[in-house]
């Protein structure tokens, strides 16, 4: 199974002392019933209305009212890690549902239900004990309509501040002309009151520019040459993945959907996170056989990422076009082939299926194992060029050692997964910590480095390269040695899944970014009442502006790019 850090590069081990370095330890419980009752004791008694039980962890409902003197104490606790907010309406009120996790246990978990009227809803904004809800309730607010007293910010996140009302909200009249004033056309420079004393000025990067990495605005503060404040500004892409969702079917129609939300290839892990709760929700036992060829596949793909992930990130520092950027796309062509071979598609697989996936693998087996192979085998002299290219490159370190720096405490304030997580020493991976799939029975690590900043982020990127491929070479080994009689790839799935109504749950993987979680809750037909994706990018970049605070433009260039955000997953 993964084994927790890593390496230093001078022998050293890192990663359990990194994860309690400025953490609370735990003190909550992992049975359920106890842990409920811990949470219990440690809220005051007038916040807490009602309890509830969600099929991934216990629940408490609280007054609107009493949201941050409910947080406050669970995250002290442990449960120091918001994963994600879901708003939803019903016909008779609103709600929030704050879905808290442990760093250093993700299977320790509590959902905070915040019920709210159906006319005027406002609750407490927990903002202030998690710094990363500040995000997600501008989306409840943006999208359902839900107003969060004193939060810091409290303005539309996705969609243009003149919109006029909020689609998920049950009054939202569809019809009606959404208008531009005028005001909103006016010369932006035409009220300028800037202190003539100062060097300020107010830099547009993006929506369309290629460091950006997709049609991301970034609007940027300067005084003199340095950054004074970023303010990222999303919702460019908006598509509404989790409406789309919504309108289609469990069995069928949903898998092809979680592809489209992070097109550097890491699609394979995205329709696991979907597979991951579907299967939970409907109680669907996936054969081993098929666990192992999810798990390669999986791999393959977070592969897919990494390599246009470095690739694209020595272009943005230094426009190293010829070596290190061909070399990362010539790789991806390889496992894009390895994956064409296996799913029948490049880039959009749709490969898994709820109970399994689609279909066997190809025939001749041998000659489709001896492909993977000699990329397996091939790849350690890869990876040995790339460092050669980039991480011993004096330019690339001058461009990325001690810049984009994001401490441990105030990753986890973001509520920051995946690479970026452990570039910064978080010793924090669903594979292992919340295990899935085949991972608990190989053999493989956790890339952690403690250095965080952006030359951590791309060695852990690096390094996950090379454990992916140790995974891979293990599935490999079981594939080839599975009886014939026993490959079974799909478990006896109903044609029609009904969940019982008012079933709720949130599950997540390890997806190549980093934590990928959906929230479900069902109303007892075919299709699911409300379905909230967790991308992992939205909270990742939600840290910019804490990173790029008093760095020069260059650096800020950098670290956008180390974050390995995709629009696609932010805006959704």
């Amino acid at each position: 199974m993964g084994e927790r850090g890593g390496t230093d590069g001078a022998g050293g081990t890192r990663g359990t002392e990194a994860l309690a370095e400025g953490a609370t330890a735990p003190a909550l419980p992992d049975d359920r019933d106890a842990l409920l009752a811990r949470a219990l004791e440690l809220v005051p008694d007038d916040a807490v209305t009602d309890t509830e039980q969600h099929l991934n962890a216990p629940a408490l409902v609280v007054r609107a009212d009493r949201v941050q003197d409910t947080l406050a104490p669970l995250k002290a606790a442990g449960l120091d890690h918001c994963a994600c907010v879901t708003a939803q309406a019903y016909d008779d009120r609103y709600e929030s549902v704050y879905h808290l996790r442990s760093y250093a246990d993700p299977t320790t978990e509590l959902s905070v239900v915040v019920p709210l009227p159906a006319t005027d809803p406002e609750s407490e904004s927990g903002a202030p004990v998690y710094r990363t809800a500040d995000w997600h309730e501008r989306e409840a607010y943006d999208l359902v309509g839900i107003s969060y007293d004193d939060h810091p910010d409290l303005r539309r996140i996705l969609l243009p501040e003149t919109w006029q009302g909020h689609p998920l909200g049950p009054d939202f009249d569809q019809t009606q002309p959404q208008v531009v004033t005028l005001r909103e056309h006016a010369n932006p420079l035409a009220d300028d009151r800037r202190d003539s004393d100062t060097d300020t000025m107010y830099l547009n990067i993006g929506p369309h520019h290629p460091a950006t990495h997709g049609v991301l605005h970034v609007g940027v503060t300067l005084d003199g040459e340095q950054v004074a404040d970023v303010e990222p500004d999303i919702g460019y892409i908006h598509r509404c993945e989790e409406q789309m969702c919504e309108q289609g079917t469990y069995r069928h129609q949903i898998m092809p959907y979680p592809d489209r939300w992070d097109w550097s290839g890491a699609g394979l892990c995205n329709e696991w996170a979907y597979a991951r709760v579907a299967e939970d929700l409907a109680d669907i036992d996936v054969p081993e056989y098929a666990q192992v060829i999810r798990t390669m596949s999986a791999e393959l793909s977070r592969m897919l990422s990494h390599f246009l992930a470095v690739g694209t990130y020595a272009l943005d520092v230094v426009g190293e076009f010829t070596a290190a950027f061909m070399y990362g796309i010539k790789d991806r062509e390889r496992v894009q082939s390895i994956l064409e071979d296996l799913t029948g598609q490049r880039l959009m697989f749709n490969y898994f299926r709820l109970g399994g996936v689609a279909w066997d693998l190809p025939e001749p087996r041998e000659d489709f194992f001896e492909e993977v192979r000699a990329f397996v085998d091939d790849l350690p002299h890869k990876l040995a060029e790339y460092h050669d290219l980039l991480t011993e490159n004096e330019v690339f370190q001058m461009r990325t050692v001690d810049t984009g720096t994001l401490p441990p405490e105030t990753a986890r304030e973001h509520g920051v997964t995946g690479p970026v997580a452990r570039g910064s020493g978080i010793d924090y991976d669903l594979r292992r910590d919340d295990p899935y799939g085949y991972y608990d029975d190989l053999d493989w690590s956790v890339a952690v480095e403690e250095g965080c900043d952006n030359f951590s982020r791309v060695l852990v990127r690096l390094r996950e390269v090379e454990e992916s491929a140790r995974i891979v070479e293990q599935c490999v080994d079981r594939l080839e040695e599975w009886p014939d009689d026993d490959r079974t790839i799909q478990a006896n799935v109903p044609r029609t899944l009904r969940p019982d109504p008012d079933t709720e749950i949130y599950r997540a993987v390890e997806g190549a970014k980093g934590e990928l979680g959906i929230y479900i809750r069902s109303d007892g037909t075919d299709k699911p009442a409300r379905f909230k994706i967790r991308g992992p990018s939205f909270s990742n970049l939600s840290a910019l502006p804490a990173m790029a605070d008093g760095e020069y433009v260059p650096d800020l260039i950098a670290t956008l790019g180390s974050l390995d955000t995709i629009m696609g997953e932010v805006d959704r």
